[in-house]
């Protein structure tokens, strides 16, 4: 799979690891930075996960800040993307089975590498259920194309 990753200051190391997973896992990467400590705004990296997998340019987008709301809300205001933040394996499961989120946003500050691992590799590995859940899918993308 290819991934499309990003992240402000305060996800950095957090991003910067799990690439290395990702990697390790024999995933292709397409690391959008940040690639340092320096104050940036997570709007710019949020936006362009969410534009890398909405294009077709990643199969799934994986986006780090301090506490992973921001960036979430970035990734989400791009047409074509659900982005679930999550703290717990669970949470990202429940983000692909139910919502069929494309994108995975982690709070750097909130969860250690070993649970963001966890998180991770439950995301890629699960599917959308559909069923019911496609009619609500539906209802969301329809929304989005009227807006």
């Amino acid at each position: 799979m290819k991934i499309a990753c990003g992240a402000d200051h305060g996800g950095v190391d957090l991003k910067d690891q799990l690439v290395n997973y990702l990697k390790e896992e024999g995933h292709e990467v397409v690391d959008l930075g940040t690639h340092g400590h320096d104050s940036v705004d997570y709007p710019e990296f949020g936006q362009a996960v969410g534009e890398a997998v909405a294009k077709g340019q990643a199969d799934f987008g994986l986006c780090v800040c301090g506490s992973g709301i921001g960036i979430s809300i970035a990734a989400n205001k791009v047409k074509g993307v659900r982005c679930v933040r999550a703290h717990d394996p669970y949470s990202a499961e429940m983000g692909r089975r139910h919502n069929n989120c494309n994108v995975l946003a982690m709070g750097g500050r909130f969860i250690g590498l070993d649970m963001a691992k966890k998180c991770l590799k439950v995301f890629l590995e699960t599917d959308f259920e559909g069923g019911r859940h496609q009619r609500r899918v539906g209802q969301l993308e329809k929304e989005e194309q009227e807006n």
